[in-house]
């Protein structure tokens, strides 16, 4: 009864099927080129700006070095080097038991940065930044905090893992 609709009923419906794919190939191949070539189109443009760029920055060094009056080596004034500013690598502060991840943001971001800047922070100020920062961290208890901080500053890792182990969540029992 529907046979006529079914396309493989018929002996001769294979070559409309390849036409199709034939078609179909041609079709995206053409697409294909024509997107190749205007993203090859954009890409070239943006060579040529960044060219543009490179040669306008070698011009305005060759100004700089012109405009530079030569200084005889006798007259040269020799001033002191600047000294470096110290620059801080901070430690990982969550080593001190009861510091976590946030916390240790928190107290990087109000400059505490290292073991002995820890150690040298009254448990009250801490207690003020995490208070601070919301209902979230008041919770916490920093009493043992620049202890634990100046042992892991001083070195002394395995009697800083001796008390932690006696401690619980950064608090004495």
């Amino acid at each position: 009864m529907y046979s006529h609709f079914n396309p493989f009923a018929s002996g001769d419906a294979w070559w409309q099927h390849l036409l199709m794919l034939v078609i179909a190939a041609i079709l995206g191949y053409i697409i294909g080129y024509i997107s190749a070539k205007s993203k090859a189109d954009s890409l070239r443009a943006e060579l040529q700006a960044l060219e543009i760029d490179i040669d306008e920055c070698q011009q305005s060094k060759k100004e700089v070095i012109a405009v530079t009056p030569p200084v005889a080596k006798a007259a040269a004034v020799v001033a002191p080097l600047p000294t470096p500013a110290v620059v801080t690598t901070p430690d990982d502060l969550k080593v001190v038991e009861g510091i976590g991840p946030k916390i240790e943001k928190l107290l990087n971001q109000e400059g505490i940065l290292t073991f002995a800047q820890l150690a040298e922070a009254s448990p009250e100020r801490i207690k003020e930044i995490l208070v601070a920062a919301g209902t979230r961290y008041v919770m916490h208890n920093p009493a043992t905090w620049p202890e634990q901080s100046a042992l892991a500053r001083d070195g002394q890792w395995d009697a800083l893992k001796t008390w932690q182990d006696e401690l619980n969540k950064g608090r004495t029992h």
